[in-house]
């Protein structure tokens, strides 16, 4: 038997100011329980007060995401064990980035609000077909990494783009967006490639890495994002920023070995946006973070012909694939 010590976020709009937290200690807990375990004995035997979402217990329904000490996870599937093997203490609190109905409940309306926006159904064209489409068995175990989302919301309660701009559609949508626009029966992947390169959309993403490690199903949403990335320059839709950046940081390594970073904000996001922030190219200089602009300054790899011939192999894969 285990003991686990609570700290948990309490907060009822209709009584409370300001939100604040309660400890609770549960004791006699089997050994194999989770954090939803204990919040269900806190709930049954403890404080009735206490707001949760919970359905399947078994990280299929998705309903129990919340922020275990301080990333979210899904409370099912969160052993007591491996997070606090000697009681430590253990915070939990509602998902970030959504209004708080009460106590652990957030509002998911933002949530299902950019699942529409990608509109995640396959749209084709023409007549049916006589008999069904048969996707390939390669590609559908390909698409099976985004199909395993279970909706629980995780990926947008962590993802720090979120917390600056309610613009971005979020790493659960564009993973969505991948398993449709990837899928060979969808016949308008331009026109979807086309809004999702806008803003808000697939260049916004500054790769943190965190909805992939805080997804519960391994889904994996940055890298579904990347594979949208590559999709939307395969088909020539490279007249944004962040293709550019991606373009050019290419083509700098390929030629020299390493990223000039100097010419890459030029090139990229073009000379007035480089004029506006010289005063960052300024003190990133004098750091020693970049080269100086001076002719003949900037690095080069030795063994650059390597790096060449490298660039060459993986284009010609590519082109393969």
């Amino acid at each position: 038997m285990i003991q686990a010590n609570l700290k948990v976020y309490r907060y009822d709009p209709q009584k409370d100011q300001e939100p604040h937290y309660d400890t609770y200690q549960v004791d006699g807990l089997p050994d194999f329980s989770t954090v939803l375990d204990a919040l269900i004995k806190v709930r049954e035997d403890i404080d009735g007060t206490l707001t949760m979402r919970c359905s399947c217990r078994s990280a299929v329904c998705g309903s129990c995401a919340f922020r275990v000490n301080g990333h979210a996870k899904l409370g099912c599937k969160t052993a007591l064990s491996k997070l606090a093997p000697n009681g430590e203490e253990v915070c939990v609190e509602p998902m970030g980035n959504m209004k708080v109905v009460k106590d652990l409940v957030t509002d998911m309306e933002m949530f299902w609000d950019k699942i529409q926006q990608v509109k995640p159904w396959i749209e084709t064209e023409g007549e049916p077909p006589d008999r069904e489409y048969q996707v390939p068995h390669s590609k559908m175990v390909e698409l099976q990494q985004p199909m395993n989302c279970v909706m629980c919301g995780a990926c947008v309660s962590d993802c720090t783009v979120l917390e600056e701009t309610s613009k971005f559609l979020a790493p659960a949508a564009l993973a969505k967006a991948y398993r449709v626009v990837g899928d060979p029966r969808h016949a308008k992947s331009h026109e979807w490639l086309t809004e999702l390169s806008e803003e808000g959309g697939i260049w916004d993403c500054t790769r943190c890495v965190e909805c992939v490690q805080v997804c519960p199903k391994n889904v994996a949403p940055m890298d579904q994002i990347i594979k949208l990335r590559e999709l939307a320059i395969d088909a020539g839709l490279t007249d944004n920023v962040g293709a550019k950046h991606v373009l050019h940081f290419t083509e700098s390594v390929a030629h020299t070995g390493v990223l000039d970073e100097r010419t890459l904000p030029i090139k990229a996001a073009g000379i007035g946006w480089a004029f506006r922030n010289a005063g960052i190219a300024i003190k990133a200089t004098l750091k020693g973070k970049i080269k100086p602009l001076l002719p003949g300054t900037h690095p080069s790899v030795t063994e650059v012909q390597d790096v060449r011939r490298i660039h060459e192999e993986l284009e010609v894969k590519k082109g393969t694939e």
